[in-house]
């Protein structure tokens, strides 16, 4: 680089311009050394725990021999996450985040090496892996909402994009790589292996938790404990942090064909799970992308309006796909479907940092934990519904369109939420 592009670099980032950038913006990383370790620890937990989930499906199914079963740790899993989720973002605006994150990652910790125990010393036992998966999801709803809410601590807020594209990218790798992994360590070493090196990882997550400052919310003095509904009165009276949830129901409950995907294997494409692996990878490879490619996303300042086109283009994909019956085009359009997620995703969790006070990031990081964990699964249920009442083609292509129709007419009813201006953030 010459002297005088250096210097117009240098000028543009003291005014605030954005550069010009097509792969993801990795500012964050370089400028905090708390962030870096934070989302280094968390990539790295992540991937143990996709590890531990397969490893603990594939053990029960061993066990048990019943299907049925192995969709039980899904319930498990879930209805805990749902439950505590709200409770951990209210703890979560009382108490130093800091500690409630040291606390929290410590209990998932504990719960890795008693399942690599348990593994090494053969206690085979239905109902204690169903009780670790649900403790485990107590520890990930207290977690979550904690750690969130401490990252617009860390950063200024021109970064916070930036930092949900790089977190979007640590989800989605835990997704992917995480099972892979974990199927291939559990066919060479057994479950103790996955399970230890899961246990071992979550050091990662507590060395970065350990080494940050205190980080009590920023409240009114005389405030009494965080009230879960004084953050759902909060969220009934902001009109634009309200609609990033209610534009994620209309993808993730309207559209969303993931239940319908073995169907639509054997049915359309004459495939076996092999086909119906590949579907279910494509929407996450889409969304790996959506965050690997995410710089130019640095130059959009009207957000909500960003977040009803991505969640539009969602809806445009899925819909048609229900048309398409050609397998790589179906995989395209699914992988254009998890791209325009991913960027939905950063710009609704943006919002969520930089509009909302501190005192109330705990609570709102807690309802997106429980609409980011419960939308997918009524939207898997209605599919369902629909499809045994008509058929999957229906039920895919009615879904996208109803979820372009829906996201379009909140577009038209909620004209502040499309005028959202990042420079001048409104809740």
């Amino acid at each position: 680089m010459s002297a005088t592009e250096q210097s117009r670099e240098e000028e543009r980032e003291k005014s605030g311009e954005p550069r010009r950038r097509f792969f993801a913006d990795l500012t964050p990383l370089r400028t905090s050394a708390d962030y870096r370790r934070l989302w280094f620890g968390n990539t790295v937990s992540w991937v143990g725990q996709g590890m531990t989930s397969l490893a603990i499906s594939l053990q029960v199914y061993d066990l048990t021999r019943s299907p049925f079963a192995v969709g039980l740790v899904g319930v498990f899993s879930l209805v805990p996450l749902i439950v505590f989720g709200l409770y951990g973002g209210a703890v979560a605006d009382t108490v130093d985040r800091r500690r409630l994150g040291l606390a929290s990652a410590s209990g998932s910790a504990v719960l890795s090496a008693a399942l690599a125990a348990s593994a090494f010393a053969g206690f085979e036992r239905v109902w204690f892996l169903y009780a670790v998966v649900a403790l485990q999801s107590v520890c990930t709803a207290l977690n979550a909402p904690a750690r969130s809410s401490m990252i617009p601590r860390l950063l200024p807020a021109e970064q916070l994009r930036a930092a949900q594209a790089l977190n979007s990218m640590t989800m989605t790798l835990g997704t992917l790589a995480g099972p892979a992994l974990g199927g291939v360590l559990v066919g060479f070493g057994g479950y103790q292996t996955a399970y230890s090196i899961d246990a071992v990882a979550f050091f990662a997550a507590l060395y970065a938790m350990w080494r940050l400052p205190a980080m009590l919310p920023e409240r009114a003095e005389g405030r009494g404990r965080a009230s879960v509904l004084d953050g759902l009165r909060f969220l009934a009276t902001r009109p634009n942090l309200r609609m990033t949830f209610f534009s994620d129901f209309c993808a993730m409950i309207l559209a969303h064909p993931r239940a319908l995907f073995p169907a639509v294997a054997a049915l359309w494409y004459d495939g076996d799970a092999r086909v119906t692996g590949l579907l279910v990878a494509a929407p996450a490879l889409g969304a790996l992308l959506g965050g690997v490619i995410s710089g130019w996303q640095s130059r959009i300042r009207h957000h909500g309006q960003a977040i009803l086109i991505s969640v539009g283009c969602w809806g445009t994909a899925i819909a048609a796909f229900g048309l398409t019956r050609n397998l790589w085009l179906g995989l395209l359009l699914l992988a254009l479907a998890g791209y325009s997620d991913t960027v939905s995703m950063i710009f609704r969790g943006t919002m969520l940092q930089v509009a909302a006070p501190d005192e109330m990031r705990g609570r709102l990081q807690g309802v997106f934990i429980v609409v980011v964990a419960g939308g997918p699964r009524l939207g898997d249920f209605l599919a369902g519904s629909v499809a045994d009442l008509t058929s999957p083609a229906v039920a895919i292509t009615g879904g996208g369109l109803a979820c372009v129709v829906a996201v379009t007419l909140l577009g038209l009813y909620a004209r502040d939420f499309r005028r959202y201006d990042a420079a001048d953030p409104t809740p």
